[in-house]
């Protein structure tokens, strides 16, 4: 379900590769400025807030890269935390029974956007 009128722009659909390199966007999760992802996996696009589960540091080892070599799974550059893209869960690591905390993300007509919820909203400016 998508609610244009809170959608908030990310980027051009074209702009993410399957298991390739993603998009960061601003947000503020709770009341802490942070940064939010968007990646192609499945066919889909998937959207989580940029928060190792085992330590809160962003993912990324260079900005946008968040996939491991294989491209298979979402990978924390400091500590090697595996996470499946399509849910956010740990899949190896440190990260034991964690989880990356999703973001509503919609793809239409060419444009990647997210939805805004109760924790996470709008970069304050």
């Amino acid at each position: 379900m998508s609610d244009a009128d809170t959608d908030i722009f990310i980027c051009e659909a074209a702009d993410l590769e399957e298991g390739g390199k993603g998009m960061r966007f601003p947000v503020t999760a709770g009341f802490e400025d942070r940064t939010g992802f968007v990646v192609r996996y499945g066919g889909s696009v998937r959207g989580f807030l940029n928060r190792c589960a085992h330590v809160p540091i962003e993912l990324d080892w260079n900005e946008g890269q968040f996939f491991e070599s294989s491209g298979l799974y979402l990978m924390c550059s400091t500590h090697g935390a595996l996470y499946d893209p399509e849910t956010g869960r740990c899949a190896g690591g440190p990260c034991r029974g964690g989880s990356l905390r999703p973001i509503c993300v919609v793809e239409r007509d060419g444009k990647i956007y997210w939805q805004p919820d109760d924790y996470i909203r709008p970069a304050r400016a």
